[in-house]
């Protein structure tokens, strides 16, 4: 779809590789440049216990870079440097995430790139919005704007989400970027520069619970899986086998066929459990109702039963278990990064078909 695209890519950690490999599988030629003197991407030595700590690849770098054309590079050198020039004069797409104080160092000045390309679509990712000298990292991204203090189960309990989130979300936010000023430049014939902080990013994300408290001044507390606007959302169950549940009701229709599949009829006409705001308000009560009657059933019958009344439901999965579904397997991407395999879910989700 892309084949024609030339994408250079300088950008290391999560959020800018993983633009670089939104482009690669969608047949752009990506070349990844990395630092030389830090041997490499930085995520290269990110590895879990069990990796071969001979190995010039990690499963974390592995995750973003598929698709790609890796080349260690010197920016800093003027050999190095001029041959970037030379790639960066015929390229369509550059993306950048360095600190605001090595843009010189490199050659990665605004000004500096838009007179060797002005056709470039210059795409980069910056930590803070108004603090372009400060390193950011995902976690303190999470604290800061406010993720993990409600995320966990308590105050005294709270939890980071275990994914590197503030990249998914800029590195989503940059792709959409680019798209929009490749589409302006096919009208235009120039290039244009795309900025995405990863704070901004991160509060974008935030979307009801910034509604909430901006509109109804509630402030997000640390609930666990629940959803402070909808019961029974996000509730836990342990089934007769052992498996457990989660439900996801967000309609009093909904909720009546969640009774009628427990034969728990009676529930709906409780003026407890009647609507959705009286079921917030008694969420524990109807937690407790509903988990004695999950309680003698197993699993995989009570969620068949449970899809077909049209009941949001699921299974709790780990994610071996999650990865070994149809859909997850269809979406494993092969390949061999210095002589070693590598695997990785596909970024894309999208399909296009014409009509």
């Amino acid at each position: 779809m892309l084949k024609d695209l030339l994408v250079i890519e300088t950008a290391g950690v999560l959020a800018g590789p993983a633009v670089g490999m939104f482009f690669a599988e969608l047949g752009a030629t990506v070349i990844k440049l990395e630092n030389k003197r830090a041997g490499g991407d930085v995520t290269r030595k990110w590895k879990l216990p069990t990796e071969d700590p001979a190995s010039p690849v990690s499963a974390y770098f592995s995750s973003v870079n598929w698709g790609k054309d890796h080349r260690l590079v010197d920016l800093s050198n003027p050999i190095d440097q001029a041959a970037f020039d030379a790639l960066l004069a015929k390229s369509d797409v550059l993306i950048t995430n360095h600190l605001a104080v090595d843009a010189e160092k490199l050659g990665l000045q605004r000004e500096r790139l838009r007179a060797l390309n002005p056709r470039l679509i210059h795409g980069h990712i910056k930590g803070f919005a108004e603090q372009p000298h400060r390193p950011a990292f995902d976690v303190v991204l999470q604290a800061e704007t406010g993720y993990i203090g409600m995320t966990g189960t308590d105050a005294d309990h709270l939890a980071k989400l275990p994914i590197a989130l503030i990249d998914v979300l800029a590195a989503h936010q940059l792709k959409e970027g680019v798209l929009l000023a490749l589409l302006q430049r096919a009208s235009t014939g120039r290039g244009a520069y795309v900025e995405v902080s990863l704070e901004e990013a991160a509060l974008t994300g935030l979307i009801n619970q910034a509604s909430n408290w901006l509109m109804a001044g509630h402030v997000a507390k640390p609930i666990g899986t629940v959803h402070p606007n909808i019961a029974p959302y996000g509730e836990l169950f342990t089934c007769a086998d052992g498996g457990r549940i989660i439900l996801a009701v967000g309609s009093d229709a909904q909720f009546g066929a969640l009774c009628t599949v427990l034969a728990l009829n009676e529930l709906p006409a409780d003026a407890r459990f009647a609507r959705n705001v009286d079921r917030v308000r008694n969420r524990v009560e109807l937690a407790e109702a509903l988990g004695r009657a999950i309680a003698i059933q197993a699993r995989t019958p009570l969620l068949h039963a449970l899809i077909a009344a049209e009941v949001p439901a699921g299974a709790v999965n780990t994610i071996d278990e999650a990865l070994a579904s149809p859909a997850a397997r269809a979406m494993v991407l092969e390949a061999v990064i210095e002589g070693h395999p590598t695997r990785r879910i596909r970024g894309n989700a999208f399909r296009i078909e014409a009509y």
